[in-house]
């Protein structure tokens, strides 16, 4: 079934001067990584922070045996090599960045993430899983004091609980259960400036009527471009992954 596996990305600036996502797609054999991270402009060299993690995880993916394993390595590697790189660049308060990857490895899928860069799972055209945010109105949905539909216009949305490149007394990514790729449709990984400009109801009317994995991101994009005009944008960014 990995062999059927298809995707397309898209990334773009938005109103901003940098393009502070990173995102990619790399193949080993029957093993696919896709990666998307979202540097924290407020903080400063975000764009490097995004860069040097999704360089982390290729390095980590080109070399793995075990994928069920990778993403914890590649998580905390990432973490690691971005506190060095903080401390030799005189950087401390700066270089952060959010991150989500799912791997496949012809069997299962295997999810995980830090920040609010979502990762979504299509099955018969509805979404069946998504990351929850490590922000502030993701919390407040689970302790039910806004719905979840509230979140996009939230005005806490852009504080960030959980990022690469803070101190940890303990891992703050999370990782979920190996999902069969049997019950994969789809995939989708995407920033936060594409996840604030598109519903969950758009992207699965959007899947469902697609022929192709670009058709399906195209007119993804188009949704979050027309949805955008007159406001600021952020950088947004995705990946979309057809298992079909």
């Amino acid at each position: 079934m990995d062999k059927q596996i298809q995707s397309a990305v898209f990334t773009n600036a938005g109103g901003r001067k940098i393009n502070e996502d990173s995102l990619a797609v790399f193949k080993n054999g029957e093993n696919n990584c896709y990666v998307l991270c979202d540097g924290l402009g407020g903080h400063g060299m975000g764009d490097v922070a995004s860069s040097l993690v999704v360089n982390v995880f290729e390095n980590i993916f080109r070399e793995t045996d075990n994928i069920g394993e990778f993403l914890s390595r590649a998580f905390i590697t990432a973490q690691d090599t971005l506190l060095a790189e903080q401390k030799k660049a005189r950087a401390m308060h700066k270089m952060k960045t959010t991150g989500v990857s799912v791997v496949t490895d012809g069997k299962n899928a295997y999810i995980g993430h830090i920040g609010d860069s979502r990762a979504y799972v299509f099955y018969k055209n509805k979404v069946k899983i998504r990351t929850l945010d490590h922000s502030i109105p993701q919390m407040l949905v689970l302790s039910k004091e806004i719905r979840e539909d509230q979140i996009r216009n939230h005005p806490d949305r852009n504080f960030l609980l959980r990022v690469l490149g803070i101190e940890w007394d303990e891992n703050l990514f999370e990782l979920m259960s190996p999902i069969p790729l049997k019950k994969c449709q789809a995939f989708l990984l995407c920033s936060d400036g594409f996840w604030e400009l598109i519903e969950e109801k758009e992207m699965c009317a959007q899947l469902k009527k697609a022929e192709t994995v670009e058709e399906w991101l195209n007119n993804m994009v188009q949704i979050v471009q027309t949805n955008g005009i007159e406001k600021d944008m952020d950088n947004y960014s995705a990946i979309a992954v057809w298992n079909q």
